[in-house]
């Protein structure tokens, strides 16, 4: 596929890289890290706020927008990145279903990127519990990519929401330090051990946690337009206190 694209050449850390490709019709990969949404088995730090069937629609809802979000951004790949088969809350191609495999994390995110990276120039990793993510950040994250080998956006808590790469050397995301308040910092340094050049997007929240509930309604509250799914369900629970 790449070879019928336009590319340019750039030299980057003693290495030349081809630019990601801009002819139109050019599809990045860009992988959602999500389980089937069962009852007790997703967002089980909730589960005492939300109950098990509370906290697995959530996740279903969250699920929804990602994917919408995905839909709606041009020249991507939407891929779902699941940890075992099941069922979810949308429409996916069975070609674009990838098992994660074994492992931490880590080893399941290289797994990916590297399956990723077979036929196209970048590829990206997202969660789906990052409600704000828009357009405009997947956009952000593939121009950053056009000249930098990585990109990352941080979550407030010290994770990360987004992750892409245009390379995924063996090891390259072992031994970090996962759901911490390192994680983001760890990995990004990580990167830049690894000779690459990284660009960061702007932070954002995720739904992990009870207190997130909040910042979540209040930022539903505040854009309206967004996460259509995620709101209806925060509005059946009562989390939007105007219905809005």
């Amino acid at each position: 596929m790449l070879e019928n694209c336009r590319s340019e050449l750039r030299h980057v850390s003693g290495r030349t890289l081809p630019l990601i490709c801009k002819r139109r019709g050019f599809m990045i990969p860009v992988c959602v890290f999500a389980k089937p949404p069962e009852p007790g088995n997703v967002k089980t730090r909730l589960i005492p706020e939300l109950g098990r069937e509370g906290a697995a629609e959530l996740a279903a809802a969250m699920i929804i927008d990602t994917w919408h979000t995905l839909a709606s951004t041009p020249d991507v790949r939407p891929v779902l990145a699941t940890v075992r088969p099941g069922v979810f809350p949308v429409a996916v191609d069975a070609r674009n279903i990838w098992l994660q495999g074994d492992g931490d994390l880590g080893a399941r995110l290289e797994r990916i990127l590297r399956r990723s990276l077979t036929d196209a120039a970048g590829a990206i990793a997202i969660g789906a519990d990052s409600p704000s993510l828009t357009v405009a950040h997947l956009q952000a994250a593939i121009r950053a990519l056009e000249d930098h080998d990585a990109v990352i956006g941080r979550a407030i808590d010290g994770g990360f929401y987004l992750l892409g790469v245009r390379q995924c050397p063996e090891g390259l995301l072992s031994g970090i330090p996962w759901s911490t308040c390192e994680t983001a910092e760890s990995t990004a340094q990580r990167l830049r051990d690894h000779k690459m050049e990284v660009q960061e997007l702007a932070p954002l929240f995720d739904v992990d946690l009870p207190g997130d509930l909040r910042v979540l309604a209040g930022y539903l509250l505040r854009h309206p337009a967004v996460a259509p799914a995620t709101r209806a369900w925060c509005v059946s629970n009562h989390f939007l206190e105007n219905g809005r």
